[in-house]
């Protein structure tokens, strides 16, 4: 059974309490916070490994918040909103967020997601704390990535990268050549079903390719296969 403590912010209390009962219900520890500020006081007192975060509300909103987190921490983040439109998805992603939901949910699908962003991140970062290390390293040319160590050099200079664009770097750099569709990129990440995915894997390698390429808009590595797909190139 995956654990974990997880953040849920919602200025709404009973939204808070009804995702609290579904986590709990799956042995998912929940804290509580019903703002920005609050969420931010939270992650300073407590060892959280996901955030489950509304975007509307008050004294800091979630976005706001997301973007603070993002200074310092790469905890999954879901965004939750009433709006159901591709800009505020977007946004959302662009801001650093992992994921992004509408309200109302089904509380299935909550816990699938929940369960996958924990499940990455219990792996990608300190809290797996593996005993043992291992030699191996992924490499193309100047961009090279240690699967157990979950760290990612370019020319030398190590890249910050959240768990789910460390997901979607090492499946590509583990199969270089190999083009992967958006959707299979999401199911292979997310490990869910692919639904309306395209902006989610967009947003998530646009932003990998601004932390691993001098120029983005000219990519050395993460080349983008028009109509197909994404791939890391071989050198």
């Amino acid at each position: 059974m995956i654990k974990g403590n997880v953040l849920v912010v919602d200025d709404d209390k009973e939204i808070v309490d009804a995702i609290e009962i579904y986590l709990r219900n799956e042995g998912i520890n929940v804290i509580k916070a019903y703002d920005g500020l609050e969420a931010l006081e939270a992650l300073m007192e407590n060892d959280i490994q996901l955030i489950l975060m509304d975007i509307m509300m008050p004294n800091m909103d979630g976005l706001r918040t997301t973007m603070k987190i993002r200074q310092e921490k790469n905890i999954p983040i879901i965004l939750i909103s009433a709006k159901s439109e591709d800009t505020d998805k977007i946004l959302g992603l662009n801001m650093g967020a992992d994921d992004y939901m509408t309200k109302p949910f089904n509380p299935l699908e909550l816990i699938a997601r929940v369960k996958s962003q924990l499940r990455r991140y219990t792996v990608f970062g300190n809290y797996a704390n593996k005993k043992e290390e291992t030699t191996e390293i992924i490499s193309s040319g100047g961009l090279s990535l240690n699967p157990e160590a979950k760290e990612v050099l370019v020319d030398g200079e190590l890249i910050k990268l959240t768990a789910t664009e460390f997901g979607i770097l090492e499946l590509l750099l583990r199969n270089q050549g190999r083009v992967f569709s958006i959707d299979e990129i999401y199911e292979k990440v997310w490990k869910e079903p692919s639904y309306n995915a395209e902006n989610t894997v967009a947003v998530h390698i646009r932003r990998i390719r601004e932390k691993i390429e001098i120029n983005p808009k000219d990519p050395k590595y993460l080349k983008v296969v028009w109509g197909i797909g994404y791939k890391i190139e071989k050198h």
